[in-house]
C-alpha cells in the first residue's frame, strides 16, 4: 500500500526532530527516514551515557545521580569530549547560586503567610483543590 503511514516504534518523535532539524536554514528536504534514524541514534546515545553515569553513581556508594556523577563521566570518557564546555557552564558557582534562588518553597512561604487569615485580602485568588497529583503541574501560581 504506498500510501499507507508507517508508525515507527521511537522513543522520540520523529516530526519533533523534523522540526528542529529544518530550524537550521541549510538544511532542505529531509527523508522520512532520517528522522528515525536520529531518534534512534539519540536514544542509544543517552542509553550509553547514563548508564556510564549510573556506573560512577553506583562505584560513589550514592543513590542520586547528580551533576558531579555526569561531570565526571564526561571527563573520565573520550566519547563525550564534546559535552565539556556545557559540563563546565551547569557547575560554575553562578549557576548553582541561580538554581538556590529559584526554589519554589521560600517563594511559596513568603506569598502564603502574607495572606490573611479572617478573609481574602484584595487580588489574592483561591486555590482550587487539585485533582492530578503532580506537584509541578500547577507550579506557575508561584511566580
Amino acid at each position: 500500500m504506498p500510501g499507507q503511514k508507517r508508525k515507527y516504534n521511537v522513543r522520540f518523535p520523529p516530526g519533533r526532530i523534523k522540526k528542529i532539524m529544518q530550524k537550521d536554514t541549510e538544511v532542505g528536504r529531509i527523508a522520512t527516514a532520517v528522522p528515525v534514524i536520529i531518534s534512534r541514534a539519540l536514544e542509544m546515545f543517552l542509553k550509553s551515557f547514563l548508564m556510564k553515569t549510573s556506573q560512577i553513581t553506583q562505584s560513589k556508594h550514592s543513590r542520586v545521580m547528580s551533576i558531579a556523577h555526569m561531570k565526571q563521566c564526561i571527563e573520565s570518557e573520550k566519547l563525550f569530549d564534546f559535552l565539556k564546555d556545557l559540563a563546565e557552564q551547569a557547575t560554575t558557582p553562578s549557576a548553582q547560586i541561580e538554581v538556590r534562588t529559584r526554589g519554589t518553597w521560600p517563594t511559596h512561604r513568603k506569598k502564603w503567610k502574607d495572606l490573611s487569615v479572617k478573609g481574602k485580602q484584595f487580588g489574592t485568588t483561591e486555590r482550587s483543590r487539585r485533582t492530578n497529583t503532580d506537584p509541578f503541574e500547577d507550579m506557575e501560581h508561584l511566580d
